[in-house]
């Protein structure tokens, strides 16, 4: 099955017609002609059978014929990561972390950031793409980028978790998730987070975590955060 996204669509929507990329994709790659079926969600719960009734390449027109609504889990998965000195890297973990199942991503800045700066759009067709290849009805959110400091001050749902290397106790983060329960986990930029910025945290109630014995890349520790979360809902 291939899945399709438009944010437009409701549970009231009959007629449909895809813009002009996404139509031409499906009248002259995939070879769509009238009367073919095609799966469309929104991204926040619904998936649509639709049938096309004008395969015109610069506007297909579709008729929703099912609709069904998919609950969300009862729990969330929010990573909070820094940016990655390579833009690559980054958009690699946000490939693979909505593949995997994450909810809300938001970049941090913090002191140890080689980039301050993100390219939103971009990270956004990604999240898209990989919404769209995994098959799954909810679109993870993507923040805007905000310093550490800002980020601390903004409420979180669930258990707040901060990843870090730097010496102190540390729990296993795989033996101190709830089945169930929301999680919000920070990881650091290639220079990890500072001194500062580790006490800060735990003074504003984040728990010390470690991902295992190996030193990991920001991006690989997101990711290993990530499916860490969602083998222990499994």
């Amino acid at each position: 099955m291939q899945l399709f996204y438009n944010s437009e669509l409701n549970e009231t929507t009959r007629l449909f017609s895809f813009s002009k990329d996404e139509s031409r994709h499906i009248v002259k790659v995939l070879r769509k002609s009238t009367g073919d079926r095609l799966t469309i969600t929104n991204g926040v719960g619904w998936i649509f059978e639709a049938d096309v009734i004008v395969p015109n390449h610069n506007k297909c027109v579709v008729e929703i014929q099912k609709s069904k609504y998919i609950h969300p889990k009862d729990y969330s998965v929010h990573l909070a990561v820094s940016p990655t000195k390579l833009n690559d890297r980054y958009e690699w973990f946000l490939e693979k972390a909505t593949e995997i199942g994450v909810t809300k991503i938001t970049p941090v800045i913090s002191h140890n950031s080689e980039r301050k700066k993100i390219k939103s759009e971009r990270f956004k067709k990604i999240i898209q793409s990989a919404t769209k290849q995994s098959l799954n009805p909810y679109l993870p959110s993507l923040n805007p980028a905000v310093t550490f400091s800002k980020f601390l001050k903004t409420p979180q749902k669930g258990k707040t978790y901060i990843a870090h290397c730097a010496a102190g106790e540390k729990y296993s983060f795989k033996d101190h998730i709830e089945a169930g329960k929301s999680v919000t986990i920070l990881i650091g930029p290639e220079g990890g987070f500072s001194g500062e910025e580790i006490s800060t945290a735990l003074k504003n109630n984040y728990i010390p975590v470690s991902l295992g014995s190996s030193r990991l890349r920001t991006e690989t520790a997101a990711i290993v955060a990530c499916h860490t979360i969602q083998l222990c809902n499994e």
